[in-house]
């Protein structure tokens, strides 16, 4: 399983498969571990309540988890400061809103279906989750990856892998073609792979939605108010953030939480991931909005990419999806007794 996430690291010389590894980088830990909740404790649960049991033996102290929740918050505030600070126009630099007025035709119609595509990215992935999830079949499904989990892993690494290149390889055109249904397929196999997550409680799941549903909000609002490119010179040190976040969830795959590297690892994996990926949310929409603007509008060139353009956001919203799930099965930072 391990190995798996590294070769695919190894191989994602595109940003498709760069985004496919952050992705699987949380979920598919627990993928394996799912069905075994359908028999006894959930896995899941178990290793959350590890981490929760962890922070409480060193309540009073400053330990991985703490550090890890300030960082959280201390990124909301900026967040909050930032939304007030370029929401207001306080900026003397133009944002994006300040050339929606501006902007032809086609941009606006580009912008519009990138986020439709992304919406309905979002709702065909959790519509395929809770499916698999309640389905018989997918309870075998998750028993039969208990059993073998490292081939049961690499099989959906590949699966992810394989719908996003082809999709990503194949030329848009409007309509319905071999594009949109592969972009079906992936988006089918992203809810496969985040079905698991049912395994923490539908209340936390839906939660988490809405906790994310509001997270995407307010960044992608700081996105299109902030200076267009703003953002965009992030690539470098959020590459270099992504490397470190993958390390941390492999280590923490092999050393238990309740250890002090191990707790280590998970915090940065959970909290920065968390930090890691709402920051690329921002890099992502600037970018899209820098793409339909900037994309020819002419005879004779590749039409612009929608499907390609709202996958990067998806991968982000995922991550965020998992990493706030995860939070909350912890008590949001203190169990509830």
């Amino acid at each position: 399983m391990l190995a798996a996430r590294l070769s695919v690291l190894g191989a994602s010389c595109s940003r498709g498969f760069l985004q496919v590894s952050r992705a699987n980088t949380q979920v598919l830990r627990g993928y394996r571990e799912a069905g075994r909740g359908f028999t006894r404790r959930s896995k899941i649960r178990e290793v959350e309540f590890q981490a929760a049991e962890a922070t409480k033996a060193a309540k009073g102290k400053i330990g991985p988890m703490e550090v890890g929740q300030i960082a959280v918050a201390g990124g909301a505030v900026v967040g909050l400061g930032a939304l007030c600070y370029y929401g207001l126009g306080l900026s003397n630099e133009p944002g994006a809103i300040d050339r929606v007025v501006v902007w032809p035709q086609h941009v606006r119609d580009r912008i519009r279906d990138t986020y439709m595509y992304f919406g309905a990215s979002c709702a065909v992935a959790a519509t395929s989750a809770v499916a698999v999830f309640r389905s018989p079949i997918g309870h075998r499904f998750f028993a039969l990856c208990s059993r073998h989990p490292i081939m049961s892993t690499v099989g959906l690494l590949a699966g992810l892998v394989a719908t996003g290149s082809a999709m990503s390889s194949i030329p848009y055109s409007p309509g319905i073609g071999a594009k949109q249904m592969l972009w079906l397929l992936n988006c089918g196999m992203i809810g496969l792979v985040v079905a698991p997550i049912g395994a923490l409680g539908g209340a936390i799941a839906i939660r988490a939605a809405w906790y994310t549903a509001g997270v995407i909000g307010g960044l992608s609002t700081v996105a299109v108010c902030a200076p267009s490119d703003k953002f965009l010179n992030w690539a470098g040190p959020l590459g270099i953030g992504l490397g470190g976040v993958l390390v941390a969830s492999l280590g923490s795959a092999f050393l238990p939480p309740t250890s002090a590297l191990g707790l280590s690892l998970y915090s940065i994996s959970l909290y920065g991931g968390l930090l890691l990926f709402s920051a690329f949310l921002l890099y992502d929409t600037q970018k899209v909005v820098r793409k339909a603007e900037t994309h020819p509008n002419m005879w004779g060139v590749a039409p612009y990419d929608p499907i390609n353009a709202s996958h990067h956001i998806v991968m982000d919203a995922v991550n965020i999806f998992i990493r706030i799930a995860q939070i909350l099965a912890m008590g949001g930072g203190g169990r509830r007794k």
